[in-house]
Order: C-alpha cells, then sequence, then structure tokens
C-alpha cells in the first residue's frame, strides 16, 4: 500500500487528497482511508512527501533537503499546480529566528500562492 500511495503522489503533476489517492488506487478494491492516511505519514515522516496545509493534499517531494529546512510551494490559484523552490536567504533567515527565539519548527513549510508561468502565458 505504501508504495502504491507514493506512486500515485509521483504520477500526480498535482497534489492529492486522500480521497482522490484512494480514487487512482481503486481498480478492483478501493483501499481504505485509514491505510492512506498511514501510508502518507510514514512517506512523510520519512520525507518523500509533503502536505499542503491549504489545500489539505499531499505531493511526493523531488528535493534533497533536510528534515527541519523550511519548504517552499508555489500554489498556483488558477492550475493547482505545486511547485517546490529554495528558499535560499529567506529560509536562511527564519531558520535563525527559529534558533534565536529556542524554537524547533515541527512543520517548516512556507505556501505561496499566485499564478505559475505556464498559466500567465495563456
Amino acid at each position: 500500500m505504501r508504495r502504491q500511495v507514493l506512486e500515485a503522489l509521483l504520477a500526480s503533476h498535482k497534489p492529492l487528497g486522500a480521497y482522490e489517492i484512494m480514487d487512482r488506487l481503486g481498480s478492483k478494491r478501493r483501499p481504505a482511508p485509514i491505510s492512506v492516511y498511514r501510508a502518507l505519514d510514514f512517506w512523510r515522516e520519512n520525507g518523500l512527501v509533503h502536505r499542503i496545509e491549504s489545500r489539505n493534499s499531499f505531493v511526493a517531494c523531488v528535493h534533497s533537503h533536510a528534515g527541519n529546512d523550511p519548504i517552499v510551494f508555489l500554489i498556483c490559484e488558477q492550475c493547482g499546480a505545486v511547485g517546490e523552490a529554495p528558499g535560499g536567504a529567506a529560509t536562511d533567515s527564519l531558520k535563525a529566528s527559529c534558533r534565536a527565539a529556542g524554537f524547533t519548527p515541527k512543520s517548516p513549510v512556507i505556501e505561496i500562492t499566485g499564478i505559475c508561468s505556464h498559466c500567465r502565458q495563456h
């Protein structure tokens, strides 16, 4: 089940909710929601899947970064595509601010909505 969930996310160019994943996997027998959520939790804990909080959906991580590095998601308001972008100096500043405050972020994610280059051209 874990592998199928990850493969469904890798095959999608957009974030998927748990029920959308279930629909993609359920050719003969639809998996139980708890099975999909457990698989998603496993992949999140291992850094291969990220949760898009504002969309209550998930994307496969195709970048290599440290587990505590802030992740910047660029979310297109028109087509729904999500890109993962390097945070550069902004994330360095955020990490320094967290350290100075003695704060350890649990889910360091930055979500930026806008219009992707593909949609802007059309």
